[in-house]
């Protein structure tokens, strides 16, 4: 904690931001285009136009929020060096992808075998 605090209450905001973003990039854009693929394909009855739609809305997604979580990182190095701490890179990005990719999938997987009630293994579903 006292390490947070010498980095600065910005730098701090900075990786919050980034966590944010990540799950963002994680969860949210896929339950978007998969939201918006949903409305496509009800709308034209057509699943090449909802699969196009959603490629689409994916790569824009994608080429959207990278680019600012780097942005972001970069903020955050420099926010380091002006107080005169240790930059590391890319390392708190990294870091934050890390973290927030282990957070999604853990609630993918709490979602799916405990809430969903889908059978992971249709054989052992007793039907």
């Amino acid at each position: 904690m006292k390490n947070l605090v010498r980095a600065g209450s910005s730098a701090v905001l900075l990786l919050a931001m980034m966590f944010v973003g990540s799950l963002v990039l994680w969860v949210g854009l896929p339950l978007g285009c998969l939201y918006l693929g949903s409305r496509v394909q009800g709308a034209t009855q057509s699943l090449g136009a909802a699969l196009l739609a959603m490629a689409g809305a994916l790569i824009v997604g994608i080429g959207t929020l990278v680019p600012i979580l780097g942005w972001m990182n970069r903020k955050h190095g420099e926010l380091r060096a002006a107080r005169g701490r240790e930059s590391y890179g890319q390392a708190a990005l990294e870091g934050v992808m890390v973290v927030s990719a282990t957070v999604a999938l853990v609630g993918f997987s709490v979602w799916f075998f405990f809430l969903s009630g889908a059978a992971p293994v249709p054989l052992l579903s007793g039907k």
